[in-house]
């Protein structure tokens, strides 16, 4: 593989575009773009609440909804580069994903081909499926497909859970284990192996990828250097908030269940009925592929969790969802 280009040596790219560059891991590939020298759009769609855009970051910022295709051909202005990370799993129960993640994905293709863009990436899930019965992982196998079908040069990163500071994995999962008592509920006991992914890392492998052009035209799946069980994530987690409490079993679907209800009266929940599809089967590929595409060796989860570190995540759960509520 090429070696990949320094601030962008190689291609003279005259505009990078970032959906959902106010997530959690849009953010972050803001950041590191713009920290590398590059021009950053972000594009964000119409809401009443104000976005969360990366502090003390140079960009310019375009506002756009799927479903305005003049905004988001102005939106396109001078691009040449998208890197597609928006989805709508993190809103739950009341999730769209059909609007954003499909429907959402085929806008910004088309725009993307009228404006001659060069370069599209996407962000998927580890076991993403059309056949698939779980809603998100079809959704993204659909959206998977409409990119291969554009015509245009893809690459699609198929990750598995991605966590860092302000994410809705980890810090999720930290304010759960203070706000419940005494025991801890896991789905079939925890046994599902997840191989988690450190923000920094998934990072690292976008900007790379961006001036490979052995990646064009590829999907990789991709994750952490270890296979860790669903119940050792939730221990680190403890430990590492120097919190005690006894994992329990529960069956997925009662846990899936209750948290539709939960969701209903308490929109400000940490992790959504998404995540128990996400956790109902192992989501785990080679353990090879970041070192050998990206040249990269992945962070060890249990090495990074010190963000954790002397938090009040009680405070911060029932902050989270009595302040969602007052909105």
């Amino acid at each position: 593989m090429q070696e990949p280009c320094q601030l962008g040596a190689c291609y003279n790219w005259r505009m990078i575009l970032v959906t959902g560059g106010t997530g959690f891991i849009g953010r972050a590939l803001v950041r590191h773009l713009v920290e590398s020298g590059y021009a950053v759009r972000t594009l964000i769609r119409p809401s009443r609440q104000s976005p969360r855009l990366p502090q003390g970051i140079s960009m310019e910022v375009a506002v756009a909804g799927f479903d305005d295709a003049r905004s988001l051909r102005a939106a396109m202005l001078d691009v040449d580069v998208i890197y597609h990370l928006a989805g709508d799993e993190r809103r739950g129960a009341q999730a769209n994903l059909l609007g954003v993640d499909i429907q959402g994905t085929r806008a910004i293709l088309d725009a993307a081909v009228d404006a001659g863009v060069d370069r599209f990436f996407m962000l998927s899930h580890l076991g993403a499926n059309r056949a698939s019965a779980y809603p998100v992982l079809k959704a993204k196998a659909i959206a998977e497909e409409h990119i291969r079908r554009s015509g245009l040069d893809y690459t699609i990163l198929r990750t598995a859970a991605v966590y860092g500071p302000g994410d809705n994995f980890t810090t999720g999962l930290a304010q759960l284990v203070r706000a419940i008592p005494f025991v801890f509920p896991l789905p079939h006991g925890g046994e599902t192996l997840l191989q988690p992914l450190w923000i920094e890392d998934l990072v690292t492998c976008l900007i790379w990828a961006l001036d490979d052009d052995g990646t064009r035209g590829q999907t990789y799946e991709i994750g952490g250097p270890e296979f860790l069980s669903l119940r050792e994530i939730v221990l680190d987690v403890m430990h590492t908030t120097r919190t005690r409490r006894k994992p329990v079993s529960v069956h997925p679907a009662l846990l899936r269940g209750l948290t539709v209800v939960l969701e209903y009266f308490l929109p400000g929940l940490p992790l959504s009925i998404y995540w128990f599809d996400y956790l109902a089967a192992n989501r785990t590929c080679s353990l090879d592929t970041v070192p050998r595409v990206f040249n990269l060796m992945p962070s060890r989860f249990s090495q990074r969790l010190n963000y954790l570190e002397g938090q009040p995540w009680g405070r911060r759960f029932w902050r989270s969802i009595f302040g969602r509520r007052k909105q």
